[in-house]
């Protein structure tokens, strides 16, 4: 037993490496992360097992530590009303669960607890180096794990945000914030304008709402607009004076609804918009976020990010990342040439002889699955040019719509067909599905996607282990060469560390002191160097940062 928790944590720390074995860095992290103690390394017990059960067909399956305990063992899970977990030195490896648990009435469920953490640990370690099909399995639940830390800490450190500056933004284009919280009075001034402005425009009798898209489709066909939908890729193919209003209407309206002020009041305080990040939230491996909106953050609103005083944001993306996964994929030496150049599109379109933007469609064709429209003709010249790249992203459509699975390099695993596919395309009656138009539509559009899965999730995969090893590099950050990494330093306090502040599929933004940029700058270059050598091994197919420096995260780009 010990009495302060988190100093016996820290002491581990520095005490030398350790893993810290836990159920969900999101439970355990973010109470030591109050405490002021960050941790160096973790297998997330969660995280790992949606990745296995995900590698063994069996998503639909929770990863819950409890459920993962009960498939190994064959007795009920446990019940998981339990107090959120922390942390409790128990030697190498270091199991961590609630110290509330630790004596008195709780003493069985701290005791169920460990046994499942140990059980379910040990399982997994198996099962990971029994791997045969993907060797760089166990690559991708150590970043996987790591992700967890940094997705803690991101949320723990926020993004820098000036709420006086988004406030200005937001009155500048809106118009005042309006006094009252319902109803049309609750409509910004500038909205309201549009809005007489639109219905004006379309002759209407009455007012038109124009957030109900029944009445805006209504109020259309009656002055001669006759569209499908409000969509607004759909109205950017009307000439009519009224779609530029109704379009900044939609920008607007979005803008106040999505990341308005009653989204400020939310999700900023303390100078800092803190979003509760989802590792893996998405098939694929991308990121998600629970509330907040923080990967899809309005260009104009990056204002509003600003360094705090003596502070830079280092803002680096890979450029072109997709394409250049697939260049490494696909071995295909031609396109892996092409991938060296700074601007793969150009490359490929001197490749294939065509314009650079058919030259791009007919690539994002190649890899979504697109007809390729007006690149139709580059995507002939693509396949030709290029056979191994085509060759890679054709076969895995193929097993997708022949029911099949595909995996990323590092062996994440697409979903299996549901059973409604499975029935719709296994009865058809028709082995090549032309004759029977839903299940062909059906078996199309699972190619679509295990053709894009291969690619994005490996994209992701590159991205995780490039943030993972970021991460580590920054902890050293401002230290002598040849000293320790201190993973228990606190922030703001103590020494100045660099912090991840966002990532965003391929993008991460560094929040640190001014006189640390270069290094940090270094540290990102470096970071993707390495995350290619550990997830595509050997490879000509370069990996470029496009970095910059900034006060403000609208003057990166």
């Amino acid at each position: 037993m010990v009495t302060d928790l988190a100093e016996a944590v820290a002491e581990r720390e520095r005490s030398g490496s350790v893993r810290w074995v836990w159920q969900s860095a999101a439970l355990v992290y973010p109470r030591l992360l109050r405490c002021g103690v960050r941790v160096g390394r973790c297998h997330d017990v969660e995280l790992t097992e949606s990745l296995l059960l995900g590698r063994d067909g069996l998503s639909d399956q929770p990863a819950r530590l409890a459920a993962a305990a009960a498939r190994i063992t064959g007795r009920p899970a446990r019940s998981e009303a339990a107090p959120l977990p922390s942390a409790e030195p128990a030697g190498p490896p270091q199991l961590l669960f609630d110290e509330s648990d630790l004596a008195g009435p709780a003493d069985h469920l701290a005791g169920a607890v460990l046994d499942d953490l140990i059980t379910v640990h040990a399982s997994q370690q198996a099962r990971i180096g029994a791997d045969r099909q993907t060797p760089r399995f166990g690559v991708l639940t150590t970043a996987e794990s790591a992700g967890g830390l940094v997705a803690a800490e991101m949320t723990a450190a926020g993004l820098p945000w000036r709420a006086e500056i988004h406030d200005e933004l937001l009155t500048e284009l809106l118009g005042p914030r309006p006094a009252a919280a319902v109803g049309p009075a609750a409509r910004p001034a500038r909205l309201a304008e549009l809005a007489t402005e639109i219905s004006a425009a379309l002759g209407a009798v009455r007012p038109v709402n124009l957030d109900s898209p029944t009445q805006l489709l209504r109020a259309l066909s009656a002055a001669g607009i006759r569209v499908p939908s409000t969509r607004v890729s759909v109205l950017r193919t009307i000439d009519h004076p009224v779609i530029p209003l109704l379009l900044r209407y939609k920008e607007l309206a979005r803008l106040y609804t999505a990341n308005g002020w009653s989204w400020l009041d939310t999700w900023v305080s303390g100078g800092r918009f803190r979003p509760e990040y989802i590792v893996g939230g998405v098939v694929s491996g991308r990121w998600a976020t629970r509330g907040g909106g923080a990967l899809q953050i309005p260009k104009v609103l990056r204002r509003a990010v600003v360094a705090d005083p003596g502070w830079s944001l280092v803002v680096a993306d890979a450029a072109q990342l997709e394409p250049r996964v697939l260049a490494a994929l696909a071995g295909d030496r031609a396109f892996a040439e092409s991938a060296a150049s700074g601007d793969i599109y150009d490359a490929v379109a001197q490749a294939i002889g065509a314009e650079r933007a058919k030259a791009k469609v007919g690539l994002l064709s190649a890899m979504y699955g697109g007809s390729g429209g007006d690149g139709g003709h580059s995507l002939a010249l693509l396949r030709r040019r290029f056979p191994q790249a085509s060759g890679f992203v054709e076969a895995a459509a193929r097993a997708g719509e022949e029911g099949r699975i595909v995996r990323s390099v590092l062996g994440r695993t697409c979903p299996p067909p549901s059973a409604a596919w499975l029935s719709l395309t296994g009865e058809s009656g028709d082995p090549g599905l032309e004759r029977d138009p839903d299940a062909g539509r059906a078996s199309r559009a699972r190619g679509r996607f295990t053709r894009n899965f291969v690619v994005q999730a490996s994209a992701a995969d590159w991205a995780l282990v490039l943030l993972a090893t970021l991460r580590t590099s920054l902890a050293r950050a401002g230290e002598p060469d040849g000293a320790p990494a201190r993973a228990d330093v606190a922030w703001p306090g103590g020494r100045p560390v660099p912090q991840l502040v966002f990532f965003q599929h391929d993008e991460v933004v560094v929040h640190c002191p001014a006189s640390q940029a270069d290094e940090v700058t270094a540290a990102v270059d470096a970071a993707a160097v390495t995350a290619t050598r550990l997830v595509f091994g050997a490879t000509e197919v370069s990996f470029p940062m496009t970095t910059a420096v900034v006060d403000c995260y609208s003057d990166a780009k």
